[in-house]
């Protein structure tokens, strides 16, 4: 099994930032792309950033110029900076991940519990 952990989140300033962690753990042989998704009340969960095992990113235009993502292979970890953080970005952000437990098998789409950002005007 596999257990993705984020951390991070809290209360920030509007115009301040925050950097959120998504550490992976349990039974790894590759991670592929790895994502961070939010959830704002009585919304859909969307994506806000991925990165591929390879680094190549793609942003929703809501965090273009304001949030990096990255990871760091060897710790089956990913991060994303968050700045200029805005009142509109408060959502329960989620960490994703696509994991290939062995050599031969295939990958599957895990989640975590997800981590409260509020955004204070």
């Amino acid at each position: 099994q596999v257990q993705l952990v984020e951390s991070g989140g809290g209360l920030v300033q509007a115009g301040g930032s925050r950097r959120l962690s998504c550490a992976a753990s349990g039974r790894i042989f590759s991670i592929n792309i790895m994502g961070w998704y939010r959830q704002a009340p009585g919304e859909q969960r969307v994506l806000v950033a991925s990165i591929t095992a390879g680094g190549s990113t793609n942003y929703a235009e809501s965090g273009k110029g304001r949030f990096t993502i990255s990871r760091d292979n060897a710790k089956n970890t990913a991060y994303l900076q968050m700045n200029s953080l805005q009142p509109e970005d408060t959502a329960v952000y989620y960490c994703n991940a696509q994991v290939r437990s062995d050599y031969s098998g295939r990958y599957v789409n895990y989640w975590g519990q997800g981590t409260q950002v509020t955004v204070a005007t």
